[in-house]
């Protein structure tokens, strides 16, 4: 496993375009958003609120989700919630949950306004557009909670893979009593990748989803029980995935 150096906000977008990804901490993060460590964990409590993932096809009750869907218009900086709609993704992209539409319920209004959550949306849009100029980006967000529930949990059931998207944020919220969930990202063409642990509340991990493949091992318990909390935002050009 690697020590990581963590990029800055100004650095991200290079770094992107150089080798694909970049680590940014959590306090360049929430100084970036203007929020402070007590606004992120009161958007983060609501984590423990999240239901259960009912579509796992490995048999597994370890995982615990919401899911929306925003448009931020680029040149107007505009950030808006669509209509709720089920999340779909080909099976080239993820042979295990793919073709197939999965509906989950939304995230709730208490986060959605909070000025953590409007702010951390639009001006990842922005950072985005500096790599890639698009009149718009279609965001997927998705909260998840994977638990020890049987022993092991798996942040990523499908195995290393890409989601069909343009960008991928992965925000670590918290790892509470467990060993595992290590990051690895790898060249979609090559022979390269790097491994690490992404274990600070809020850091933030940019992924350039058509240059590399992503996954994150498996969890298990320290204790009697442990979970692993982050939220997935997709970034995607022209319209969001469906059938």
């Amino acid at each position: 496993m690697q020590a990581i150096t963590p990029h800055t906000l100004e650095q991200a977008p290079e770094a992107l375009r150089a080798q694909g990804w970049a680590v940014v901490s959590p306090e360049a993060l929430l100084t970036w958003l203007h929020q402070t460590p007590a606004d992120a964990e009161a958007v983060h409590a609501h984590w423990h609120d999240l239901p259960p993932d009912t579509h796992l096809r490995d048999g597994g009750h370890y995982r615990f989700r919401r899911h929306s869907c925003f448009v931020y218009e680029t040149a107007q900086a505009r950030l808006s919630q669509t209509p709720h709609r089920a999340h779909w993704q080909p099976v080239t992209y993820n042979a295990l949950h793919g073709g197939f539409e999965r509906w989950f319920e939304p995230i709730t209004p208490d986060v959605v306004n909070h000025p953590l959550w409007q702010a951390l949306l639009a001006r990842l849009g922005g950072l985005l557009a500096q790599v890639k100029p698009v009149p718009a980006w279609y965001i997927e967000a998705h909260p998840f909670r994977v638990d020890t529930t049987g022993g092991i949990g798996r942040p990523t059931p499908e195995g290393a893979h890409r989601d069909g998207v343009d960008f991928v944020a992965v925000l670590m919220l918290e790892r509470h009593g467990i060993k595992g969930g290590e990051t690895r990202v790898f060249e979609a063409d090559g022979p390269h990748g790097v491994r690490f642990t992404l274990d600070q509340p809020w850091s933030l991990l940019l992924l350039d989803d058509a240059r590399v493949i992503h996954e994150s091992t498996p969890i298990q318990p320290l204790g009697e029980h442990g979970w692993r909390d982050t939220l997935v935002l997709t970034f995607r050009q022209g319209g969001f995935q469906g059938p």
